[in-house]
């Protein structure tokens, strides 16, 4: 399993086990949780991806009590998220959905999270939306305050915009240093619309949340493309699944796949797409495939 460097002290599996379905699996014990997280380590994907509203506020505490029986923390990186604010779990007195970046809220979001998962840190805290009400140096200040008492070790962003991510970085002395988008075979336009090539400019990875686009891929009203995945996959050995995500992986941006199954099968054939080369043309035949039109 290659390596991505996120900073200099911090490094992340490329394929990182996402856990914002974990609720929704029929089996929710620590025994069964801590199956998912072997099965990652045993292929060495050792990055989880959190957040707090992830099963309405559940997903953390559930992972905290499986990670206190396992005694696995010191073997993982674990990733959380927060400034959603949404009408359930403990939030469900709020009369709506909306962001909240002030520093009250991402220090007791961050104190919560840490608690739920029975951790003393995080590896990486990202602020989930941009927020249009955002202030900037307040959010800022808090994201290096963090970072400076140790309870978070980095601090990046998710959804956000080229211009979105530079203005928060302007007030901060602390890099951020990554952004989590949707990336996927059908969700692309980032590689043309200029959020990828900013990560780049920055010398910046990526993490790719939806990489398997939802499951859309499987689509009756895809069936071409997952043809075309599958006869690519055939001749490589593999699986359709796994050529989806190496498409991602061929990418020179260090890109970084969230996969959020909750099939312990499937969590185990996740690495299959680590060794996977596909050729620039094979690259292309589906990139064409999936926007419905040859590259100009």
């Amino acid at each position: 399993m290659n390596r991505i460097s996120i900073s200099n002290d911090v490094s992340f599996s490329q394929i990182i086990y996402g856990m914002w379905r974990l609720t929704d699996d029929n089996d929710t014990s620590p025994s069964y949780i801590n199956r998912k997280i072997e099965a990652c380590l045993e292929q060495e994907i050792t990055t989880i991806d959190q957040a707090d509203i992830y099963g309405g506020y559940q997903a953390e505490e559930l992972f905290g009590v499986a990670l206190k029986q396992s005694g696995y923390r010191d073997k993982l990186e674990i990733v959380t998220k927060c400034d959603i604010v949404a009408p359930i779990g403990r939030h469900k007195n709020a009369k709506l959905k909306y962001y909240d970046t002030s520093r009250e809220h991402i220090t007791q979001s961050v104190e919560q999270s840490l608690k739920l998962m029975n951790t003393d840190y995080v590896d990486l805290l990202l602020i989930h939306r941009p927020d249009p009400l955002m202030e900037p140096e307040e959010t800022g200040g808090v994201l290096d305050d963090l970072v400076k008492t140790g309870k978070v070790r980095q601090v990046g962003v998710s959804n956000f915009k080229p211009n979105d991510f530079a203005l928060l970085q302007s007030y901060m002395q602390q890099k951020l240093v990554t952004n989590q988008i949707e990336i996927s075979v059908l969700a692309n336009d980032c590689f043309t619309n200029g959020d990828v090539a900013f990560m780049q400019k920055e010398r910046l990875p990526i993490m790719a949340w939806s990489p398997l686009a939802g499951g859309r891929l499987f689509d009756q009203k895809n069936q071409k493309l997952f043809d075309l995945l599958e006869v690519i996959a055939s001749s490589n050995e593999t699986s359709p699944t796994a050529i989806a995500i190496a498409w991602l992986l061929a990418h020179p941006a260090k890109i970084m796949p969230v996969m959020g199954t909750n099939s312990l099968e499937r969590i185990k054939s996740l690495s299959m797409a680590c060794n996977v080369k596909l050729d620039k043309q094979s690259w292309f035949e589906i990139y064409e495939l999936a926007n419905g039109q040859e590259v100009p």
